[in-house]
């Protein structure tokens, strides 16, 4: 069945970024040249972990959302900018008072201070090099809610990370944004996959099942740790999703430093907010 996904239809084209500074592996033109073996692993970093799990292992919600490559290369050309489709930095606020006012869709990233969001959040935009994100080794850099626009299709939100040198003022500012913002789809709290589901963690999702918002757990750092490790914390989290209402139950892998399960998150931001139609049925 992979193979059948991993070949493009004749007469689909790719939009190949023309943007110096961009990483190698930035678009999926550049990943599909790969071997298919990396880049099958590229896509669905989980297909690396399967062989190693046990038999009595249900791998089905690891494999929900499986897009066609026609689909992941229809949804880059959204994080693709061009002089009709500008993605750039739109403002920052420390309040919601102070937050834009906007009908378009609109996704936020949140989790633990250093967990890796605003990597995460340039790795998706590397076709876009110009586009400024600040990242920092320094746990709690990230002080405001950054508010970053993909033309007119959405808008994705790089929230305070909590925990560690977390503002004062952040569950106020988390607990009023989720509660009130009307054209929010979809959360994205973001796990280190190096070490699990902490306890700050469960309270952050707590917090989305509070709010009854539709929320995705993505597992970063994959490339960090070894696969007994990230197996381990995986498996873990898989239970406590089973538990949720508002979690959708495929935890989303990946690897801002090595690319892996970017282009398969690309896809699934432009699929929730409404802006490309799946060739395929996914759940979402």
């Amino acid at each position: 069945m992979f193979c059948r996904r991993l070949w493009l239809k004749p007469g689909t084209g790719f939009w190949t970024p023309s943007q110096q500074g961009a990483h190698n592996l930035a678009s999926f033109h550049q990943a599909s040249l790969l071997p298919q073996r990396k880049l099958r692993g590229l896509l669905f970093p989980f297909s690396e972990l399967e062989p190693h799990l046990a038999c009595s292992v249900d791998r089905a919600h690891f494999q929900l959302f499986q897009p066609s490559v026609e689909d992941i290369a229809k949804a880059e050309k959204l994080f693709s900018p061009s002089p009709s489709h500008k993605i750039d930095y739109h403002t920052s606020a420390v309040r919601m008072e102070h937050a834009p006012s906007q009908n378009q869709p609109e996704v936020c990233f949140i989790g633990r201070s250093n967990v890796g969001k605003s990597s995460l959040i340039r790795a998706l935009f590397s076709l876009a090099p110009d586009v400024e994100i600040r990242v920092s080794k320094t746990p709690g850099h990230t002080k405001k809610m950054n508010f970053f626009k993909v033309g007119k299709a959405f808008t994705m939100v790089d929230m305070p990370g909590y925990g560690y040198r977390a503002p004062k003022d952040f569950v106020e500012m988390v607990e009023h944004y989720l509660g009130s913002r009307k054209n929010l789809v979809r959360t994205f709290l973001l796990v280190d996959g190096s070490v699990g589901l902490q306890e700050a963690d469960m309270i952050a999702l707590e917090m989305c099942e509070e709010f009854s918002r539709p929320y995705v757990i993505v597992v970063t750092k994959i490339d960090k740790c070894r696969q007994g490790v990230l197996l381990t914390n995986l498996l873990q989290l898989q239970d406590i999703i089973t538990q949720t209402v508002g979690c959708f139950p495929q935890p989303f892998l990946v690897s801002s430093l090595h690319f892996s399960g970017i282009y398969l998150l690309r896809c699934f931001i432009t699929h929730v907010t409404g802006s490309i139609q799946l060739g395929d049925t996914c759940q979402s």
